[in-house]
């Protein structure tokens, strides 16, 4: 397969980090000759200069060799000019692009329907607002996926020191949680990710990821220890896009929220579209704002600020203050694995958003939808079994299934089934997919054909 990708920032860095590790074919395009140096000392890819929306710089991309086109600047119209560009020299080649101003939302379908230049619109900041969501409802999970439509969960907690399933054995769970079975798809234990088997242990520490239905989630996580509190008042800091998309759907709840914005302009701006909404005009990382507002009765501070130091810096000030639960906004991407380490457990990124919603759709095979997870070592995928595919009509113990990947869940009839070694896939059944980086290139072979070995 070959990607041609449309900016080299953070986004497009990654993405190509990614593919490149998948052994796909490759191509950056970018207009800053120091984002293109970075990129090739890091990654092997082919890159090209200049600018993505010229037909020239296209063609030399080699773009109608191309499948894919990932048009990922930080232009909104670069990226649509991109697309209706490469429409015109390949119409055959699938064209994505981030789209993150909000004027743009009321338009997706008009992309969709009417735009054929343009395959899919990708707005990572619609998916922060929803994964912020998610956290503020699953307590004590530092990352939450949905499949199925919302009815399988995929949920990442740490293990504390003083929980009951410390020092368990996988395959001793089930006396243990009282006929729950939440399945552990992946552990990180001191930044290694590790796929268990029945013999490993669940130690403290550990970032346990496991799968239950979403109506057994909140017992499920009783059995970590992690109990629901329900929210009732919320306080965002940073005004901006993602903070004012946030405001916007707590506006209609009946959680009380407070949102607070350094900018008077974008202030008066705030009041003006937000009914029940508290605006603050003032430094959210001040102390003595903090405390007038109460902050210690807060049930949750989110930071979203352009500024991460600033997010980091608040988090840690309302944690001090009293607050139980902070979720964090995090750009850059090496401040990921960091923030645990410091005691900021929620994050959320709308670059991670953004490759999150780019995987699902450049999969081979009938993928729904695709999470990465733990700096994108892992990958967990939802997918339909094909009748050409090898991995239908038999055993899962029998599937050649690659080393660093386990079905995780399978969805027969509307029925979700925990799978054994003995469980059959059928035509037509969802299936659910933990896998390792390195494994993932097999598994979309295994989802697309028949295959006799590896």
């Amino acid at each position: 397969m070959k990607v041609i990708i449309v900016g080299a920032g953070e986004v497009g860095f990654h993405i190509a980090g990614h593919l490149a590790l998948e052994n796909k074919d490759v191509v950056v395009i970018d207009k800053d000759l120091n984002a293109l140096h970075r990129l090739t000392e890091k990654i092997d890819v082919q890159v090209v200069h200049g600018s993505g929306s010229s037909p020239v710089v296209l063609e030399e991309a080699g773009l109608k060799s191309a499948e894919i086109l990932l048009a990922v600047t930080n232009s909104d119209e670069t990226n649509l000019v991109a697309c209706l560009v490469a429409n015109n020299i390949s119409p055959a080649t699938r064209k994505l692009a981030r789209v993150r101003d909000a004027d743009f939302d009321d338009y997706y379908n008009f992309f969709r329907d009417k735009a054929p230049h343009i395959d899919t619109i990708i707005n990572p900041e619609i998916e922060v607002v929803k994964t912020i969501q998610s956290l503020m409802n699953v307590p004590g999970a530092v990352d939450v996926g949905e499949f199925e439509n919302g009815r399988i969960m995929i949920t990442g907690i740490y293990l504390d020191k003083k929980a009951n399933l410390a020092g368990v054995r996988l395959s001793d769970l089930p006396e243990k949680t009282g006929g729950i079975r939440p399945l552990v798809a992946a552990l990180i234990r001191e930044d290694e990710l590790i796929i268990p088997r029945g013999k490993d242990k669940l130690l403290p520490g550990d970032l346990v990821y496991f799968i239950s239905e979403k109506e057994t989630l909140i017992d499920t996580l009783k059995v970590f220890d992690k109990y629901v509190k329900p929210i009732k008042r919320v306080i965002i800091v940073g005004g901006g896009r993602i903070g004012f998309r946030l405001a916007s759907v707590l506006d209609e709840t009946s959680i009380q929220t407070k949102i607070i914005e350094r900018d008077p302009d974008r202030c008066n701006e705030l009041a003006e579209k937000l009914n029940k909404v508290v605006v603050l005009c003032g430094d959210g990382s001040d102390p003595g704002l903090l405390s007038e507002e109460n902050i210690r009765e807060a049930d949750v501070v989110i930071t979203l600020t352009h500024d991460e130091e600033t997010n980091i810096l608040t988090s840690l000030l309302a944690k001090r203050m009293g607050v139980d639960k902070s979720i964090t906004r995090i750009s850059k991407f090496g401040y990921l694995n960091l923030m645990s380490t410091i005691g900021i457990e929620q994050v959320v990124s709308p670059r991670l958003s953004a490759i999150n919603s780019i995987l699902r759709h450049i999969r081979r095979g009938k993928v729904i939808s695709a999470i990465s997870i733990k700096g994108e070592q892992a990958e967990i995928m939802e997918a339909v079994a094909l009748e050409t595919s090898d991995i239908v009509g038999k055993p899962i113990r029998k599937m050649p299934f690659p080393k660093g990947a386990i079905v995780a869940a399978i969805i027969h009839n509307d029925e979700i089934v925990i799978p054994s070694g003995e469980s059959v896939i059928q035509p037509g059944d969802k299936v659910i997919i933990f896998a390792q980086n390195q494994a993932i290139p097999k598994i979309e072979k295994i989802l697309s054909v028949k295959m006799e070995y590896f």
